[in-house]
């Protein structure tokens, strides 16, 4: 949520960001004729209470000397109707103005290039060689197939499409790609682990932007205040919602496994094979509470961080950075982890982190008390994929694949996969 005075005090500064974002910059001005109005019919409130305050002690003073004061108090009775006239006006000017809030997206770091969708994202720098096949590859659906390691029918059965069925290997190397991230996140890059519940209330949401706005994107559960979560961000975050942190605490980091749960109501058609876009997924996130004169610093800290687990995979991988018409909601800036597939010759999202500053601590009230001032101030909350489970599974897969069918396991999987080295084929 941008703060108020940011709207009053500055409003071009978020009109150029949402023309930036290829977005109507005129309900930047319907919150300033609304709010001009809330100011005005508050005066105009305050006025009429005092008037009503004043008379209302000189009718008593009448009163109790046996005055007649009809009149006074009839006037009274319409300064009483008309200040409840403006009460109503004015609740539902703050609704209005709310609304509006709600909707406007984060304001973006002046670095965040311009553009109004990801064929504006700039690549900013490239890991490791695309390997060179002397076959054709194949795309993980079909490899997860001949393997007996993915069931999509039988998932499809039991639930719908874009659901996956994780059998044998292709489960342990899910199992095992949660354990490995845990460990070099926690034990290396000093976050600390948390398991949180998969499901959130509607303030949890609201905290952290998923609503009102995503509402469609959502998996609501029928008759109870509860959501399915879209990633561990959710939770995590909302771990420190209404409070005050101690200054020297921060930066704290976190880190958590988690199933995610999204609709996808805006992907219909887009990567409906295999298992890109699914409506189950896991992930291990890092989640960042940080003071505001080192967050950018901490996001590139993060995105380091998720980076090693992709080199010591050995696979392929690229930094995007995002231009604001790609940027979303509530980040001022994110960068994009992409790993090549090459059984589908394509750049593939593993991971994406964003610096959110104090948007959604304004939403959750998140606060850090400043030392020197004793006053709170927002904190700044970052997250990221640490990295997508599914996604890492499958680029394992397409990059390790064998002209005889088989898939070579990454080295640093192994400890964690019983020392397995190679997913054979069945025998026929």
């Amino acid at each position: 949520m941008l703060d108020v005075k940011l709207l009053r005090n500055t409003p071009e500064v978020v009109k150029e960001n949402l023309r930036r974002r290829n977005a109507d910059p005129a309900i930047v001005d319907n919150f300033l004729a609304l709010d001009e109005k809330q100011r005005n019919l508050q005066s105009e409130a305050e006025q009429l209470r005092c008037t009503r305050n004043k008379v209302s002690g000189e009718l008593a003073q009448k009163k109790a000397q046996n005055q007649d004061i009809g009149q006074e108090s009839q006037e009274m009775r319409a300064v009483g109707q008309k200040i409840k006239e403006i009460e109503t006006e004015l609740a539902q000017i703050e609704e209005q103005t709310q609304q509006i809030i709600e909707t406007l997206p984060n304001i973006p770091h002046p670095d965040v290039p311009d553009g109004f969708d990801e064929n504006s994202n700039l690549t900013l720098r490239s890991w490791g060689e695309l390997r060179k096949f002397d076959f054709t590859p194949l795309a993980h659906w079909d490899l997860g197939e001949k393997l007996g390691i993915l069931d999509i029918p039988r998932a499809v059965k039991i639930a719908k499409a874009r659901f996956v069925v994780l059998k044998k290997a292709g489960a342990l190397m899910e199992r095992a790609l949660i354990n490995f991230m845990l460990n070099t996140h926690t034990l290396e890059h000093g976050y600390t682990e948390v398991c949180p519940p998969f499901l959130v209330n509607s303030t949890s949401m609201y905290g952290t932007g998923q609503l009102p706005r995503f509402k469609e994107d959502s998996f609501k559960c029928e008759g109870w205040d509860l959501y399915l979560i879209a990633t561990s961000e959710i939770p995590v975050t909302n771990l420190h919602r209404d409070e005050i942190i101690d200054e020297k605490e921060l930066p704290i980091y976190y880190t958590a496994y988690s199933s995610c749960f999204r609709s996808e109501a805006g992907a219909a058609g887009k990567d409906t094979r295999g298992m890109i876009r699914v409506h189950q997924f896991d992930k291990v996130e890092l989640i960042k509470f940080s003071h505001p004169d080192t967050s950018f610093t901490e996001l590139d800290k993060m995105t380091a961080d998720a980076e090693v687990i992709l080199q010591r995979l050995k696979l392929p991988y690229r930094v995007v950075t995002i231009c604001i018409g790609d940027l979303g909601f509530t980040a001022a800036k994110k960068y994009d982890l992409e790993v090549f597939c090459p059984g589908q010759d394509r750049w593939l999202e593993v991971s994406s982190l964003s610096n959110c500053t104090d948007f959604q601590a304004r939403r959750a009230n998140i606060r850090y008390r400043d030392e020197k001032t004793g006053k709170p101030r927002y904190a700044h909350t970052l997250n990221g994929s640490g990295l997508a489970i599914g996604r890492i599974l499958l680029a394992i897969l397409e990059n390790y694949q064998q002209q005889d069918g088989s898939v070579i396991i990454p080295e640093v999987l192994r400890p964690y996969m019983n020392g397995l080295e190679r997913i054979n084929p069945p025998r026929q």
